[in-house]
């Protein structure tokens, strides 16, 4: 099934409803990374975050990038996601692989620690990022954005968010959404959405059903006067190119230029994105220091 999200609204637009089924990206993000379920879990609820939440830039030129890190094996986890929710990301630690928690699912918790913070940064095009901070509440990460946009953004807003590995450590389903109440909306209102949360199954156990995320957000929102308003399209994608390379390359100063080259060295730099490796000859390694000369 084709991934997607769906923006919608209910109850006359006091509650807001952004929701996913993301199952083929976060596929592709653990192929890249060679990941274990644990890790394929962890780094595909960022995916999932961050593609929900590119949602609400407001510009082409808007990014985002989640990062949480908490001590723990995984080492963290980093993802960035644009307008056009295209996102990619990686985990310090694709190999982590704890033993199942106490109800017997992956640990994801585990798996990231708690001591340490989930960062929130927004590119909006100006002088300097917005950077919103809280720390880890859980590790299990929907709960940890939950508490961010309680805290940082004053948005009390529900996070579900979901990887199911199958035996073949294939992506079996994977989806999530964010609910927020708006200024004003009743919190009678806020309550029966809270029970049926409680009350519905797994999402990716739906999902996995064969569900859509349309029919899972109608079952919860019956007779709430549910809107689908756009639907879109997300993508795990890297926009990192040769060019990228030579700027980050030519970053390193010229003094250490000026050592790989005069010791005949080649270099290779991989992506952390994508695990994509550009090499450089020690000809072109030559032909960027005399750049970094003529730019001085």
């Amino acid at each position: 099934m084709e991934d997607r999200i769906i923006k919608a609204t209910a109850k006359g637009g006091y509650i807001r409803i952004i929701a996913g089924q993301t199952t083929n990206l976060v596929q592709e993000g653990a192929r890249i990374h060679d990941c274990t379920p644990t890790a394929a879990s962890a780094l595909g609820r960022m995916l999932t975050g961050a593609a929900l939440m590119s949602t609400m830039l407001k510009s082409d030129k808007e990014v985002i990038t989640l990062q949480i890190k908490g001590g723990g094996e995984a080492k963290g986890v980093t993802v960035t996601a644009y307008s056009d929710a295209t996102v990619k990301g990686f985990i310090g630690n694709p190999y982590v692989n704890p033993p199942l928690n106490s109800v017997g699912k992956l640990d994801v918790g585990g798996a990231i620690g708690k001591n340490g913070s989930l960062t929130v940064i927004k590119d909006l095009g100006l002088k300097d990022p917005y950077v919103g901070q809280v720390p880890i509440h859980s590790g299990e990460i929907a709960e940890d954005l939950s508490y961010y946009f309680t805290v940082s953004e004053q948005t009390p807003s529900a996070v579900a968010l979901g990887v199911l590995v199958d035996r073949d450590y294939s992506i079996k389903a994977s989806g999530g959404f964010i609910i927020q109440m708006m200024p004003g909306a009743d919190e009678f209102i806020a309550d029966i959405i809270t029970y049926r949360l409680e009350e519905i199954p797994q999402l990716t156990s739906m999902l996995s059903q064969g569900k859509s995320i349309e029919d899972i957000i109608k079952y919860i929102f019956e007779d709430m006067d549910l809107k689908i308003n756009e639907t879109i399209y997300p993508e795990y994608k890297c926009n990192c190119s040769r060019e990228r390379m030579e700027r980050a390359f030519l970053s390193i100063g010229e003094k250490d230029l000026t050592e790989i080259y005069e010791e005949g060295k080649e270099e290779e730099l991989i992506c952390h994105f994508c695990n994509t490796a550009y090499k450089f000859t020690n000809e072109e390694v030559g032909e960027l220091l005399k750049q970094v000369k003529k730019d001085k």
